[in-house]
């Protein structure tokens, strides 16, 4: 039964995933994209990693996606289709993606995978520590850095909108 759930979702997922990426108008693209995230909190909640699954949904699913609408918002070209991809472009993207998914599938074949038979249980305490820890097994500046990614994608966003509105305004 957990196989037919996992298939499910995972086919939920690859479908609106592709449709984020063709959708040309951007919001709906942002709502595909918040159904793979909460596809991706139901497959954590599977494998019963409860505290990553709410991660994903707090995080991913509830901030990253405001973000995303609150700085297309900010552009104001949410009524406007998007412009439609050269040919030269989709064959570079398709190019990159079949590389992408090749050596994809090789670093998984070419893996050997070891089965654990230990059980090691990880606390909510011990997740924190690492997440804040600045030594050799601690997270804390990959964590400042996407927090910066995050501001500099407001700031462009925030810099967009102001030249998209002088290009209207001088017309």
């Amino acid at each position: 039964m957990e196989r037919i759930i996992f298939y499910v979702i995972a086919i939920i997922m690859i479908v609106f995933a592709v449709m984020s990426v063709t959708s040309r108008n951007i919001m709906r693209a942002i709502v595909y994209l918040l159904f793979v995230m909460l596809g991706l909190a139901g497959i954590y909640f599977m494998i019963d990693f409860f505290f990553l699954g709410a991660v994903q949904m707090t995080v991913y699913a509830g901030g990253i996606i405001i973000l995303y609408i609150t700085s297309i918002m900010l552009v104001e070209r949410i009524g406007e289709p998007l412009d439609k991809p050269k040919q030269l472009q989709l064959i570079i993207a398709a190019a990159l993606t079949s590389l992408g998914i090749g050596a994809t599938l090789f670093a998984i074949y070419d893996y050997d995978f070891v089965e654990v038979t230990q059980e090691k249980s990880t606390t909510i305490a011990e997740v924190g520590r690492a997440l804040l820890n600045y030594g050799d097994n601690g997270f804390i500046l990959p964590f400042e850095v996407i927090s910066m990614l995050l501001l500099a994608a407001m700031v462009g966003a925030i810099v967009i909108a102001k030249s998209y509105n002088k290009k209207e305004t001088s017309k």
